[in-house]
């Protein structure tokens, strides 16, 4: 299905634990299919791929997770006693930072947006500038999981609070399409998380799908984006990245089955 004519796209990667993986496929549909990404806006996971994307590490990220076990999803996340959540993230940022080098986001090849929530305020946050691999930390402070992120100025949340499917900050951009990849999409079948109780953690992370589904119907219908892309809210469980290679190949099937069905309907309205 590849494209004789290359069409520049603003690309929004939203938020949603393990089924993030899944935008590692959409990117490579879109790169394979001759698309230009030239903008990038993410909340929590999808500022982690995006990041990765845009500063050229998109390969490294996909192995990291493709070679996942259970064991090893555990192992990264490194328990924050007595603090504000219950892992740090530590481990997680240090095999980022070690992956993409402490690149700032001014230096990167294309416009990148990680979406945080301010919490003290609420508001949403727009992280522009400044190291990479730290908004990606600030974007992915989820609640009760990890701990949250102190820039100087502001202690930050998961963007994902505010704004699970960030197109807001690609509205300005001078592309061809904003294509956006939502993960709270309809749900196919149940997926009992594969960990072994629904602990403290997975009661969480269930409240947080909850509502961000709500909230990314909201965004959804004041701000639609040319190609929506849905990732079923039950593909997996919020630290199944165990199952990486399936989410990346869905990520890759529902990014050309979004495209099918705009290009039937453009051919419709033509006809």
């Amino acid at each position: 299905m590849a494209r004789s004519k290359t069409k520049t796209v603003s690309l929004v990667l939203g938020s949603g634990g393990a089924r993030g993986v899944a935008h590692i496929g959409a990117i490579r549909w879109l790169t394979d299919n001759g698309y230009e990404i030239q903008s990038i806006a993410g909340s929590s996971i999808g500022a982690l791929v995006g990041g990765c994307y845009a500063a050229g590490k998109l390969d490294a990220l996909a192995d990291w997770v493709l070679g996942f076990e259970k064991l090893k999803v555990l192992r990264l996340l490194d328990p924050a006693f007595g603090r504000a959540g219950l892992f740090k993230g530590a481990r997680i940022i240090g095999v980022l930072r070690e992956m993409t080098g402490d690149i700032a986001i001014e230096d990167l090849p294309l416009a990148f947006t990680a979406v945080a929530t301010d919490a003290l305020s609420g508001d949403e946050v727009w992280l522009r500038k400044g190291n990479l691999v730290d908004a990606i930390r600030a974007s992915m402070a989820t609640p009760l999981v990890f701990t949250p992120f102190d820039d100087g100025e502001r202690r930050l949340l998961d963007g994902g609070l505010t704004d699970p499917v960030p197109i807001a900050p690609t509205l300005e951009d001078r592309t061809d399409l904003t294509v956006a990849v939502d993960l709270f999409g309809p749900p196919v079948a149940p997926c009992p998380s594969s960990l072994p109780t629904r602990g403290l953690v997975q009661v969480a992370t269930a409240a947080m799908d909850a509502m961000q589904t709500t909230i990314a119907r909201l965004r959804l219908a004041t701000c639609s984006p040319d190609v929506l892309v849905e990732i079923p809210r039950t593909a997996c469980g919020f630290y199944e990245f165990w199952r990486a290679e399936e989410l990346i190949e869905l990520g890759r099937q529902q990014m050309e089955e979004a495209f099918e069905v705009v290009t039937e309907g453009v051919q419709g309205q033509a006809a």
